[in-house]
């Protein structure tokens, strides 16, 4: 007898700190139809932990936007909010073997100290180790003496080899890149790279597709997934969709939210048509999500970013211009 194939899962998970715009649907959209073909299931999330930013009523209009362009997917929505006991229990066990330490150190005390780093001009800083102890040791992290505190984790120094299945191979450093990394606040909560190593996990997640300004957040996901003891996922990471100022999606490349081009009276199909472009296609086009999960081919996804044009956004427009 032959070993069962492995379980395949994919997650898709947005974020309520803000709405769904056209990057953040071309990432699901392709997500999705690698799925569907290779017979993948899809578990769904909502990152709702940062509670701070969580705009109210996000999370429903992102699902609702979801399912209108006719995405489905297995089983029921999880909200990050519902992990705090998984979240604590992986935190005191890394605290327990001497892999986090708390930190004092505010945000601006790292700026200056890191000012004249090599690093210093790049969005994220390295951590100078201002509290970084001697050597490893093990903590109580539920200890009152370290209320206030943050939690980094212990890096060591070496390069993080892995094969993006999309960017290829990949070597990473990220002692040398950010250093210590952070795990948890001041509120002894789980921060991005610690709870989405989780979620995943609980999730039994196995394949992420995400874009690829997340690929050098992967080694440190690594480093958190071989302490805590769970098994490595696959990656994949999507060149990103740009303004035609080459920069991220943002407020400043005017409203690209999804709901305000449906808003608009812009179909499904035509976010469907511009999306299949973007990811090979050769002319835009407005298609059903049917023919795009059966015209998809990832090999064909273009390796460098895409660019939102005034073209792409007048085009969108164009089925709804009086």
């Amino acid at each position: 007898m032959g070993q069962a194939a492995e379980k395949r899962i994919t997650r898709l998970a947005p974020s309520p700190t803000g709405a769904l715009h056209l990057g953040n649907l071309r990432t699901f959209l392709i997500n999705w139809a690698i799925a569907r073909q290779d017979g993948w299931e899809i578990a769904f999330r909502i990152d709702d932990l940062d509670s701070p930013r969580v705009k109210a009523g996000a999370d429903l209009q992102s699902i609702e936007i979801l399912r209108w362009i006719g995405l489905d997917w297995d089983g029921p929505t999880l909200y990050e909010s519902q992990l705090q006991t998984v979240y604590h229990q992986a935190l005191s066990q890394l605290a327990d073997t001497g892999r986090i330490y708390p930190c004092r150190c505010t945000r601006l005390q790292i700026q200056q100290q890191a000012a004249s780093a090599p690093h210093a001009e790049q969005h994220e800083l390295r951590y100078p180790g201002t509290c970084r102890p001697p050597e490893n040791r093990n903590f109580d992290f539920d200890d009152p003496q370290h209320d206030g505190a943050a939690w980094r984790f212990w890096v060591e120094p070496g390069v993080i080899e892995f094969v993006d299945e999309f960017c290829g191979p990949q070597q990473i450093s990220v002692e040398q890149t950010v250093g210590d990394f952070l795990v948890a606040n001041r509120q002894r909560l789980p921060v991005y790279q610690l709870a989405v190593v989780l979620d995943d996990h609980y999730q039994r997640v196995t394949d992420i597709v995400r874009g690829d300004d997340l690929l050098s957040s992967t080694p440190r996901q690594q480093m958190l997934q071989r302490a805590l003891g769970l098994p490595r996922c696959r990656y994949w990471h999507l060149p990103l969709v740009v303004g035609q100022d080459g920069h991220r999606l943002a407020k400043r490349h005017g409203d690209t939210r999804v709901a305000w081009y449906r808003e608009q009276g812009v179909s499904a199909n035509r976010f469907i048509g511009l999306v299949a472009n973007w990811s090979g296609g050769t002319n835009r086009r407005s298609m059903s999500l049917a023919e795009f999960a059966a015209d998809f081919r990832r090999q064909a996804i273009p390796r460098h970013p895409q660019v939102f044009s005034d073209s792409d956004h007048a085009w969108l427009l164009a089925e709804v211009s009086p």
